[in-house]
């Protein structure tokens, strides 16, 4: 089980809403939110309500301002990240809906385009664990949080424009 806890302002200052959940619109409990503490668990927070715009994956620690792992608005949205104890499995895609050039992935990959010569991943199929990709190689840039799940278009989760060029499983013992 994770617990984090918002603060309206920085450096855990103003009111405050602790969360054990997902958490679709933060708007219901603070009117802002530019701090927190994740005291267990892991989470993802999202700068836009309903798990959308972009991402943030956080581990147990204070983030005293919101700016420091580099969001630029106030955290709107959060998902809990289960605890996955076994193995990892996904199935990347060049083209939406399943199509193109495929690969399945057991382990982490810090450059799709030199491992597979996939120009881009924009469909997946993730059977086993839990994954962060991200836009730039090395696991750098924006990233999106993917669950077990099929993702027909990686675009349509709100991150039109960007080219995912790296993967790794989420192995924190969250």
């Amino acid at each position: 089980m994770g617990k984090i806890i918002f603060y309206e302002e920085r450096n855990f200052q103003g009111r405050h809403y602790e969360c054990m959940s997902d958490c679709s619109d933060m708007s219901s409990f603070l009117s802002r939110c530019h701090s927190c503490r994740v005291e267990s668990g892991c989470f993802v927070v999202y700068d836009r309500p309903n798990f959308l715009g972009n991402q943030y994956f956080l581990r147990r620690g204070e983030y005293s301002d919101y700016g420091s792992f580099g969001m630029s608005d106030s955290i709107r949205s959060c998902r809990l990240i289960p605890q996955h104890r076994g193995s990892f499995r996904m199935r990347i895609f060049e083209r939406e809906n399943f199509l193109g050039q495929s690969h399945e992935l057991v382990d982490d990959c810090d450059n799709i385009v030199d491992r597979y010569r996939m120009s881009d991943c924009q469909s997946c199929s993730v059977m086993d664990g839990h994954w962060l990709m991200y836009e730039q190689p090395h696991y750098r840039g924006r990233m999106m949080y993917l669950r077990p799940g099929e993702y027909r278009s990686l675009r349509e989760l709100g991150h039109s424009g960007m080219r995912l060029s790296s993967v790794r499983r989420i192995m924190d013992s969250c």
